[in-house]
């Protein structure tokens, strides 16, 4: 094992802490609150944040916004030897934009057991017939990120509740 291949587990609870704050700025707009942070050589090169409803856009998830603006960034729709830091499993979409990119490593926080495309409840990230596959490394800060989309989905639960 070379120097470069460690994985510094201090980096990814870092830029993981940097998500869970672009998670709350979609909790502040009303948004599933997700966000997600994009890393090359050690540069944030991308970052977003849920803006479905604010957009009014179905495609508009943290991911997506996030792999845009490293695009731009490097000038190149690959993003090779970028690692892409996310507080909640990829959806399928996103997952295989995800692979489209060919982003080296996905790191995310919470797990999605009914549409995680990471391993949980799918696999499109290490789908064999792709011509890309990412490593993935899971549950970084995942009880952080439970607490945040938890408290985020019982609000909406009890403003629901008392709109009858």
């Amino acid at each position: 094992m070379t120097a470069s291949s460690i994985i510094d587990s201090n980096n990814d609870e870092y830029y993981m802490e940097l998500a869970l704050r672009l998670s709350l700025k979609a909790y502040s707009l009303g948004e599933t609150p997700i966000g997600a942070i994009i890393v090359h050589n050690n540069h944030i090169i991308g970052k977003g944040f849920n803006q479905v409803e604010t957009l009014k856009d179905a495609t508009a998830h943290a991911e997506m916004i996030a792999l845009t603006a490293a695009q731009s960034t490097l000038g190149d729709w690959r993003l090779t030897d970028c690692i892409l830091y996310v507080t909640k499993e990829p959806c399928p979409m996103c997952a295989g934009a995800i692979s489209h990119t060919r982003i080296k490593r996905v790191v995310f926080a919470l797990s999605d057991p009914k549409a995680g495309a990471a391993g949980s409840a799918m696999n499109i990230l290490q789908f064999p017939t792709l011509n890309h596959r990412c490593d993935i490394t899971s549950k970084v800060k995942e009880e952080e990120a439970r607490q945040i989309i938890q408290k985020f989905f019982r609000e909406r639960r009890l403003a629901k509740k008392q709109q009858f």
